[in-house]
């Protein structure tokens, strides 16, 4: 690696912390307007992160102390792992070609993994009802996850980030393809809210149920981390939507003869409104306009509906290239 690929290795997990938190007061910002309240200000996440790491944080009396402390620092560090293998703007992944896509899929499940783990390790009844519910989600929204990037796969026969963000999906196919990349984009956008833990798939941390459930015994510094484990991926999974289906730059849209600085700065800001709009789509909207699932009827919707969804696309990709 270059010495410039290194310092956007170790600079762009920090700005994603930055980013994930400004999506997140931004996304509070807009629930709220949605549903006709004024809602906090936009940096009230950042108010809220600091407030917890001022706070003590309590290890339960029950709990496997060292398993309790390690699942926060392990979902935070899989989330920022996360960022380093997703292109930004026209920079490339410092560790594109290490896997990529196989290892995204890795780092998503590990960090929803890891909050299981800490659930179970806490000694909390509320907590150990939370993870199981966090497992069989878990299993119920990973098929559909893992047929999208099968079916991408199948079109770039290769997993790296980088190519298919270098070559637009819609520019690979032909109408039948086409329909299937679009109905792989609609089970991706279905899947973002659970693999987020939002509402209406946020059954394994149902407050008026069980108490925030696997988060339920965590505090102070842990709960800090895993608040800003969940706005990093928040962030880094809107942006994979970004790349998958919506990686045509703003250069190659209007012909703009761009170099430099110049290109950098605008593709990025270009990137980030196009992650703002994802995010909106497929966790602000939603979470407001749903009540929240029953862990059956989410296990149906993926099981069932989604899955469907999904391996039509895959079929319809499969014959289309």
């Amino acid at each position: 690696m270059t010495l410039n690929i290194l310092a956007y290795a170790f600079a762009f997990p920090v700005l994603g912390i930055f980013l994930g938190l400004v999506y997140k007061g931004i996304d509070r910002r807009v629930s709220a307007r949605l549903t006709s309240r004024i809602g906090p200000p936009i940096r009230q996440p950042f108010w809220d992160v600091g407030k917890l790491l001022l706070k003590e944080t309590v290890v339960p009396e029950n709990a496997i102390s060292w398993l309790f402390n390690a699942m926060p620092l392990i979902a935070l560090a899989s989330s920022m792992t996360l960022l380093l293998y997703i292109p930004f703007g026209v920079l490339k992944a410092p560790l594109e070609g290490y896997g990529d896509l196989i290892v995204v899929l890795y780092l998503l499940t590990l960090q929803s993994l890891a909050m299981a783990i800490g659930g179970f390790a806490s000694g909390s009844p509320f907590s150990s009802v939370g993870a199981q519910r966090e497992m069989v989600l878990m299993m119920s929204y990973e098929m559909p996850l893992a047929t999208v990037i099968v079916g991408f796969a199948l079109i770039y026969r290769s997993f790296s980030l980088t190519t298919i963000a270098s070559t637009p999906v819609w520019s690979m196919v032909g109408p039948i393809a086409g329909l299937g990349v679009i109905m792989l984009f609609i089970a991706l956008l279905i899947v973002t809210p659970a693999e987020l833990a939002k509402l209406p798939f946020d059954i394994a941390e149902a407050e008026t149920e069980i108490a925030e459930g696997m988060l339920a015994e965590y505090s102070g510094r842990n709960l800090a981390l895993f608040y800003l484990s969940d706005a990093v991926r928040g962030f880094a999974m809107a942006a994979l939507e970004v790349v998958l289906f919506i990686p045509f730059t703003l250069s190659s849209i209007f012909n703009l003869n761009l170099t430099g600085a110049s290109l950098y700065t605008v593709e990025a800001l270009w990137f980030l409104f196009k992650v703002l709009v994802v995010y909106l789509l497929a966790v602000t909207l939603v979470r407001t306009s749903f009540a929240r699932f029953r862990i059956e009827q989410a296990s149906r919707i993926f099981w069932v509906y989604v899955n469907i969804i999904a391996l039509v696309g895959l079929a319809l990709v499969w014959m289309g290239v």
